[in-house]
């Protein structure tokens, strides 16, 4: 769907892409993560043409976008920046209604199918829509950004640091929203982060970049558990047991678990990631968990201690 091949950007004496190579498949989410000044933000707008190349190839959908002009390309692409990007005097149904005007929709259709997004993100039509922009909340001025993003139903959805300016528990609600938005199922997602977690849940596939190359590329599980070098290996460090939980999946460490003999206590599907293993365990205040094969009906036992075990001889043996 999203194929840059060798794109570089220079700003003057400052390399800040250096000729990098990627593709998204159609219906993928890619991060970009890195640390402030690694280039994700650069090589973002490049595909919008917010920020122009200085050399390589960029197709979307097998169109070579500098055949287009930015103005109609940017059409066909929704846009999420970290600070919202909506227009202060425009109300929130006028925010929402830009793209779609620009292309010649009725009225009508406008409303229903910004109700329908609202009602979705939990911004109700009848009390929000003649609203501006700052009578809203941080995390309502998102979901607009979003909601105006997604109305045209544009294939491809790039969006710069999308929750960076929140709080953390709205921001970790918003991403739980945004996962669940049927909307997001069918399109192909570009996202920049500096967030490891926010990859993590949200990337099928991640770069990680630095100093304007990508250093690694792949799952949270492959840039995790193989490491092509010490900084991606440092990187995640500092979190590297909890984003170990959150990757794998019981299924992954099946082998190394006891069959249970005792079928009491809270039960779990084995696709279900450690992490929820050791939240259950937590919650429901008990010493081990049933989990359960679902196609074989096999049942294993976890314990903590178990647990940390197969997770230690899973990644020994890798």
């Amino acid at each position: 769907m999203i194929v840059a091949d060798n794109i570089r950007k220079d700003f003057r004496e400052i390399k800040a892409v250096r000729n990098i190579s990627f593709e998204v498949k159609r219906g993928e989410t890619m991060v970009l993560l890195g640390t402030s000044g690694c280039g994700k933000t650069t090589t973002l707008k490049m595909l919008n043409r917010l920020i122009e190349a200085s050399s390589g190839k960029i197709t979307i959908d097998g169109k070579d976008i500098f055949q287009e002009r930015p103005e109609k390309l940017r059409r066909t692409i929704g846009y999420v920046s970290q600070n919202n990007g909506l227009f202060p005097h425009f109300t929130v149904s006028e925010n929402i209604a830009i793209i779609p005007k620009l292309l010649h929709w009725t009225k009508s259709d406008i409303q229903t199918k910004t109700e329908a997004l609202l009602a979705q993100l939990k911004i109700p039509w009848e009390e929000y829509a003649h609203k501006y922009p700052d009578e809203l909340s941080g995390g309502q001025k998102q979901r607009v950004a979003v909601a105006r993003a997604l109305i045209a139903d544009a294939p491809v959805l790039l969006m710069d640091e999308p929750f960076g300016a929140l709080d953390p528990v709205t921001r970790a609600g918003i991403r739980t929203e945004f996962t669940q938005l049927p909307e997001l199922k069918r399109k192909t997602i570009v996202l920049v982060t500096h967030d490891i977690q926010e990859a993590l849940e949200l990337g099928d596939k991640i770069c990680l970049m630095d100093q304007g190359e990508i250093v690694q590329s792949g799952t949270a599980r492959d840039l995790l558990m193989k490491p092509v070098n010490d900084f991606v290996k440092a990187f995640f460090e500092s979190q590297r047991l909890y984003l170990e939980l959150k990757s794998l999946s019981f299924n992954d460490i099946w082998e190394l678990l006891p069959h249970a003999d005792d079928l009491s206590g809270p039960v779990l599907w084995s696709n279900e990631t450690l992490w929820k293993g050791m939240e259950y365990l937590s919650e429901q205040k008990k010493t081990q968990l049933v989990v359960v094969d679902k196609i074989n009906q096999i049942h294993k036992k976890v314990t903590l201690a178990n647990l940390q075990e197969s997770l230690n001889r899973f990644k020994y043996n890798l």
